[in-house]
């Protein structure tokens, strides 16, 4: 049985599912905790909007890889050419629909 571990405590839902989405098209299962909170912000601390994304032990190693590349910022956003969406520079694949970065 695969524990589920914290990796990242997202600012926002928007980069949760950002995150999320990358995580997903590399084949590794997230969950995301404390989403809900978001609706009682007028009297909950600020910080209580985070939202923490899990990923189960076996995907660590790969999962850091992928947050790694996402913080440094690698690279000027793209927008991908199978679907047309806008993707962070960070990511080498859409995170809406799968498919690869083209290569400049």
């Amino acid at each position: 049985m695969s524990e589920w571990i914290r990796i990242y405590d997202a600012a926002n839902s928007l980069e949760a599912h950002t995150l999320k989405g990358a995580f997903e098209v590399s084949g590794i299962a997230v969950q995301l905790r404390g989403e809900a909170l978001a609706g009682a912000l007028g009297e909950l601390p600020v910080n209580a909007a985070e939202v923490t994304l899990l990923v189960r032990s076996r995907d660590l190693t790969k999962a850091r890889a992928i947050l790694t590349r996402y913080r440094q910022g690698s690279g000027r956003s793209w927008c991908c050419r199978h679907c047309g969406e806008h993707n962070a520079g960070s990511f080498e694949f859409c995170w809406q629909c799968g498919h690869e970065a083209a290569a400049d």
